[in-house]
């Protein structure tokens, strides 16, 4: 039996900022998507993984800090500091304060033994990018 991970979906406030986010960081390739009644943008990662987000009715939203110990989901890179310089380059800040949304969390020693870090997205969903090992 073999089980592969397709899709991971995050409900979003605006699904096209939020997809503008993804492409424009972390290089995602917008997909063609069925007209469905919400709206929503699919992305692709990688050969097989694809980043649904979905418009979310009024309701509750993170409004919390990033954690590395809360709810999130990682990409893994070879162009980590690409990335992290674009993230900067977007406004994000180790200095920023801890509840702010575009604080950076960057852990280059750690016990995982790769580069990490963490940020959160238009939304305020956590995202984790680190290296191979």
């Amino acid at each position: 039996m073999s089980v592969l991970l397709h899709h991971v979906s995050l409900v979003t406030i605006d699904p096209e900022r939020s997809a503008e986010f993804y492409q424009s960081i972390f290089g995602l390739q917008r997909l063609e998507r069925p007209p469905f009644k919400i709206e929503g943008v699919w992305l692709g990662c990688g050969p097989s993984l694809q980043l649904h987000l979905t418009k979310h009715l009024p309701g509750n939203f993170r409004t919390k800090g990033v954690d590395n110990n809360d709810v999130h989901f990682a990409f893994r890179t070879d162009d980590f500091e690409g990335i992290l310089q674009r993230l900067i380059a977007a406004g994000f800040s180790e200095d920023a304060p801890d509840d702010h949304p575009t604080r950076l969390l960057v852990n280059r020693s750690g016990l995982a033994g790769f580069l990490q870090l963490y940020v959160m997205d238009p939304d305020r969903n956590i995202i984790e990018v680190n290296t191979s090992a």
